[in-house]
């Protein structure tokens, strides 16, 4: 019994060193043929967690307990799925919906500020404005809104976006 408690332990330590050494290349490698299995509480990280508490707790329950095997194995087991179940609810789940995107859509620019970087002429006339999107900045083609010449270095409001371009407008900070 003891070498199955051995087993489990050493696969869950090597589990996790090849996965934090090597998980984004092998991630890479399988381009996502393993997304079938991402069941939030059966992810490999819960796994791993699971058999290598196992493994660790049935050794210290075996030597150190006066347990026959079968209630040590059970021990192990009880102990494996709480812990797995704790780490999968409190460690695993909250740190995969952290997981922020750079992404955006284009109509939920409207009402953001930025500055004008190529003037915007008078009517039709387009420009170039840059705007803080998340943690960095994107350029966007953009055209006045009120048909006004829009001076480059002007700060401007989002005020409608169509067919890519931005309609902006000056902004009046009236504190």
């Amino acid at each position: 019994m003891e070498e199955l408690f051995w087993s489990c332990l050493a696969f869950g330590v090597l589990f996790t060193l090849v996965s934090v050494v090597l998980g984004d290349l092998v991630s890479h490698a399988l381009g996502g043929a393993l997304d079938f299995m991402s069941v939030d509480y059966l992810n490999p990280t819960t796994l791993a967690i699971a058999i290598t508490v196992f493994g660790g707790s049935g050794i210290m329950l075996s030597r150190y307990t006066p347990l026959p095997g079968f209630a040590s194995l059970a021990g192990a087991l009880a102990l494996a799925g709480g812990i797995g179940f704790l780490a999968a609810k409190y460690y695993v789940k909250p740190l995969k919906n952290t997981e922020s995107s750079t992404a955006y859509s284009m109509q939920g620019l409207t009402g953001r500020l930025g500055e004008v970087l190529t003037s915007i002429p008078a009517g039709d006339g387009c420009g170039e404005v840059l705007l803080k999107v998340g943690a960095g900045h994107s350029n966007h083609i953009a055209s006045s809104f009120d048909g006004n010449a829009i001076q480059s270095g002007v700060r401007v409001v989002v005020v409608q976006v169509k067919d890519g371009v931005l309609y902006v407008s000056r902004f009046e900070n009236k504190e």
